[in-house]
């Protein structure tokens, strides 16, 4: 029989576990905030300007009909509008609202602030630095 002990556990192992213990703590706060990630995801494509659901959609990786549900639930939050788009009356331009603006600097904010990381690790910045070294070397998958 193999000890369980984490201090014996793959890098890899470590990492798959930290990574999802971050994640449940980052749902944690988006649902406080009553948002999802995918929510997030679409704010922050549509931060600086309106884009197509299409768009949003290839940024966030998922399907039309996927983030056509995560816009349904933004806007009915009053987060982002739907108009049709002046170039292409076929299309609809997403837009973020006022309320929108505020409740995704909230959650830039409290992301940059996350208590439960910062009082695990301390200074996140080394920590930070190394995963971005990691995630550089071994890449991110090419988008469609």
């Amino acid at each position: 029989m193999t000890s369980d002990s984490m201090d014996e556990w793959p890098t890899g192992r470590l990492l798959s576990t930290a990574a999802r213990l971050v994640e449940h703590s980052w749902e944690d706060i988006l649902r406080s905030q009553n948002m999802t990630h995918a929510g997030l995801i679409c704010l922050h494509t549509i931060a600086d300007r309106p884009a197509s659901q299409r768009d949003i959609a290839k940024v966030s990786r998922v399907t039309d009909q996927t983030i056509s549900r995560t816009i349904d639930r933004l806007e009915r939050a009053g987060y982002v509008t739907r108009e049709t788009d002046p170039l292409d009356e076929r299309r609809k331009r997403v837009a973020i609202t006022e309320p929108g603006r505020a409740i995704y600097r909230r959650l830039l904010t409290l992301e940059k602030e996350d208590a439960a990381l910062t009082a695990a690790v301390g200074d996140v910045g080394p920590l930070r630095e190394q995963l971005l070294l990691l995630v550089r070397s071994l890449g991110l998958p090419p988008r469609d």
